[in-house]
């Protein structure tokens, strides 16, 4: 069984920057994909980023050049780095990992864009 606890959000300004944090338990997060989710107040819960075992990285193109994921396997965490951050991008921002034939969803923490 792995936990994955969210970190991080909060209220920003438009234009604000956040750093997400995602701590796993357990001992297989350096062989798991991981990702970051959102889901906004209506809407479907839609990828963000990930960054596979190896360290490759994807975006969604509306975060490309603003967003930076990243892994620290000696912390068993996984972070995701917001710059330029824009009202819409307003959600819950889970975190979620990927091993074997296993899927793992952190509790989701808010962050809030606004003025």
């Amino acid at each position: 069984q792995v936990q994955l606890v969210e970190s991080g959000g909060g209220l920003v300004q438009p234009g604000g920057s956040l750093r997400l944090s995602c701590v796993a338990s357990g001992s297989i997060f350096r062989f798991a994909a991981m990702d970051w989710y959102r889901q906004a107040p209506g809407k479907e819960r839609e990828l963000v980023a990930s960054i596979t075992s190896g360290g490759s990285t994807n975006y969604v193109d509306s975060v490309k050049g603003r967003y930076t994921i990243s892994r620290d396997n000696a912390k068993n965490t996984v972070y995701l780095q917001m710059t330029s951050l824009k009202p819409e991008e307003t959600a819950v921002y889970y975190c979620h990992a990927n091993y074997a034939l296993y899927s793992y969803w952190g509790q989701g923490t808010q962050v809030t864009v606004s003025s």
